[in-house]
């Protein structure tokens, strides 16, 4: 696989609760899984898994990412998905997982909220939230 591809929400839904080598990492901050919600894998029997692509409040790209990875369980025989707010932060950390010897990433589009509509606020337009797939607050 060269690059990583964009797939939308709910393909990424289908995955993984069809593949039992789907995975979802969610790469947003402690402090965005904390105070804007998480996706919600339990009605499949699967769980988010939690591994920041930069470090709040400094932002900096975590140098341990890919060890974090391994450390969750992933293999490289996973197809993993990666969810940040909109897309942009997943697309790297799918870039440097497939760097890491991950070679099946992909990248949610629109992420989980997507981007801003005409009053300012995401959620609504597109993404995981907008699209009414299962999620909760922490």
């Amino acid at each position: 696989m060269t690059g990583v591809p964009d797939v939308s929400p709910k393909d990424t839904w289908d995955a993984l609760r069809n593949d039992p080598q789907a995975a979802l990492v969610d790469v947003r901050t402690d402090a965005e899984w904390n105070f804007v919600g998480l996706p919600d894998l339990a009605g499949i029997a699967k769980q988010t898994v939690l591994i920041p692509w930069q470090i709040y409040p400094t932002m900096q790209v975590n140098d341990h990412f890919a060890d974090q990875l391994r450390k969750a369980g992933l293999t490289p025989l996973h197809r993993i998905h990666f969810i940040c707010r909109s897309g942009a932060r997943s697309l790297a950390a799918g870039q440097a997982a497939q760097a890491a010897g991950f070679p099946h990433a992909f990248n949610v589009a629109d992420g989980f909220e997507g981007p801003v509509d005409g009053h300012g606020h995401r959620g609504t337009v597109a993404g995981w939230k907008a699209d009414g797939l299962p999620w909760r607050q922490r």
